[in-house]
């Protein structure tokens, strides 16, 4: 693979611990179509392990042991060379979007994030769930970060070429993290116990 390829890698899992004496390991899945990135013939590169690892690695099978996936590769023949890939950090070229609403959390990271023309933070990371996805975002002038549901009502615009997220967020959403809402629930409740 050309170091220009590898520049656009993302990562798609890290190696947990062997499962069993035919090399096979335990692997934290970091993408959504994990049937697809571990399927046999697949090749991974190998980032973050230990001195003398191979540069790729190769699916052979890959199975899933209940919440958990056992992947083998052609290079790890038994449990002593399962151990060394321990921690390792896999990555694969990324597949082109299906649809153009689909993105990854490299195009997200560090855009700048406005509400009606004014900036309100940057993006810091994108957590994918079964149900939802969650936008961080670190707001301006404060230590919190705020979830925002990554939803095209909430997210209309994403324009990575000019640096710029646009939200439309309902109200109070962003305030739960900056605890605005909470100075503004004591307004009314204080005007009616002098009543």
């Amino acid at each position: 693979m050309s170091p220009a390829a590898q520049d656009d890698l993302v990562r798609v899992a890290r190696i947990g611990k062997p499962h069993g004496i035919r090399g096979e390991v335990t692997v934290q899945v970091f993408t959504d179509d994990p049937d697809a990135r571990f399927a046999p013939g697949e090749r991974l590169v190998v980032r973050d392990g230990a001195p003398g690892l191979p540069a790729e690695l190769t699916v052979t099978r890959a199975r899933w042991n209940k919440q958990i996936l056992v992947v083998g590769f052609a290079e790890s023949l038994d449990r002593n060379v399962a151990e060394t890939l321990r921690g390792a950090q896999l990555f694969a070229v990324p597949a082109a979007p299906e649809e153009s609403d689909e993105w990854y959390e490299e195009d997200l990271v560090d855009l700048e994030v406005r509400v009606e023309g004014d900036r309100v933070g940057v993006v810091t990371a994108l957590t994918t769930g079964a149900v939802q996805d969650l936008l961080h975002v670190a707001l301006d002038g404060v230590e919190e970060e705020a979830l925002v549901p990554f939803v095209e009502e909430i997210v209309p615009e994403i324009d990575p070429e000019a640096g710029v997220l646009v939200l439309t967020p309902p109200p109070g959403l962003l305030e739960l993290a900056t605890g605005e809402d909470e100075d503004a629930a004591d307004g009314p409740a204080d005007a009616d116990a002098e009543d």
